[in-house]
């Protein structure tokens, strides 16, 4: 049974072979503050450590070594425990998809656009944010001595 699961996992990748290129090299530039991929399509792949899952808070000091995987698709950084997927990061997915909503989420949140300024203050002329609502129930709440 592993071995069938080996053996089409093997067959994948050797078809993927064919169509995407794969990385030859890569390098953390101290200078640029990227990680460098030298991919087989002659292309050069660079991207800020702080945009990829796995990298965002990593010192440049644990980004020297980067070792590629047999198959050129997988660039793992072996002082973070960090792999990044070749093929995803082509495609421009720096990290999972959950990961990836919320870094748009931080980034949507730290807007400052003329519009969510006007919002805000029009939202302070009324009072600022609502109250929580308190959920409606039938008998009151326990205090502290009650318990």
């Amino acid at each position: 049974m592993a071995t069938d699961n080996f053996e089409r996992a093997n067959q994948r990748t050797r078809g993927l072979q064919g169509g995407i290129p794969r990385a030859v090299s890569a390098h953390y530039d101290a200078k640029s503050g990227h990680v460098v991929i030298n991919l087989s399509s002659k292309l050069t792949l660079s991207f800020s450590p702080r945009d990829a899952q796995g990298l965002e808070n990593a010192r440049p000091s644990q980004l020297e070594e980067i070792e590629i995987s047999p198959s050129g698709f997988g660039v793992y950084f072996p002082k973070l425990d960090a792999d990044l997927y070749l093929p995803g990061l082509l495609e421009g997915f720096l990290g999972s998809k959950k990961w990836m909503a919320a870094r748009l989420g931080q980034i949507g949140g730290q807007s400052r656009s003329k519009a969510k300024k006007a919002a805000s203050r029009a939202n302070g002329k009324l009072g600022g944010r609502p109250r929580r609502a308190v959920a409606c129930a039938s008998k009151p709440a326990a205090s502290a001595r009650d318990i």
